[in-house]
């Protein structure tokens, strides 16, 4: 599986470079608050204020603002940046449906509540592991939207969009979005065609073999297994 290459290194803290997770998490956030549309509306692409491409763009600024804004409190108050963090993500992130495609063959069958137990649990974990190192993440980046294509099968749209820093190559980053209770929301991330839901799926795989998933659940908001994708 592809990593995140080396040369984006003044982007991450040092120890993380090789995982690329906290980048992720990041461009997850950037693309926190999703739109209220009509959840009967076909996908289609759009340039027009409101759509998924335009909501990645507004938002993504309005996230670099506020870290940079509120670094030195987050700094001081690591609970109000997970309070921050988590806030974010649970408006934009679709943890059920990004949980089943984590879970791929093993969560054929299961039940609702195990695979929202597995999903709250990867995502407390990624963030509690990860969440503070968004304070070292560059805030002068500016975002810029390549385009918006549609999914097959309708099953949504993808937003390809570049991080632009100074000095630096541009940093591709997709975010693939559904629309789920009438809004816009994220169910995977791609850095550098590095998938967050692929990682997981892989990562996991092997637990999931020997173990239920509500077990894996469970290990997961203890600590006992943490969520990386370190080779």
């Amino acid at each position: 599986m592809p990593r995140i290459s080396p040369l984006r290194t003044h982007l991450l803290p040092r120890g993380l470079l090789r995982s690329g997770l906290s980048l992720a998490l990041g461009a997850v956030l950037l693309a926190a608050v999703p739109a209220i549309a009509g959840a009967q509306q076909p996908v289609t692409p759009s340039t027009q204020a409101g759509s998924p491409s335009q909501l990645v763009l507004a938002n993504s600024e309005r996230v670099l603002r506020t870290l940079e804004s509120r670094r030195a409190e987050f700094s001081r108050d690591r609970a109000e940046l997970q309070r921050f963090i988590t806030g974010e993500f649970d408006t934009m992130f679709d943890r059920d449906y990004a949980a089943r495609q984590v879970l791929g063959r093993h969560g054929r069958g299961a039940s609702d509540a195990d695979v929202k137990l597995f999903g709250d649990a990867l995502a407390e974990n990624l963030m509690r592991r990860y969440g503070s190192s968004l304070l070292d993440f560059n805030t002068q980046l500016r975002v810029r939207i390549k385009s918006e294509t549609p999914l097959p099968r309708g099953l949504g749209v993808r937003v390809s969009s570049e991080l632009l820093r100074s000095g630096g190559e541009p940093i591709p980053v997709d975010y693939l979005m559904r629309q789920s209770g009438g809004s816009w929301k994220v169910f995977d991330v791609m850095v550098e065609g590095v998938s967050f839901v692929r990682t997981f799926r892989d990562q996991f795989d092997g637990e999931l073999q020997s173990k239920s998933i509500r077990q894996v659940a469970q290990q997961l908001r203890s600590g006992q297994i943490q969520a990386t994708a370190e080779q």
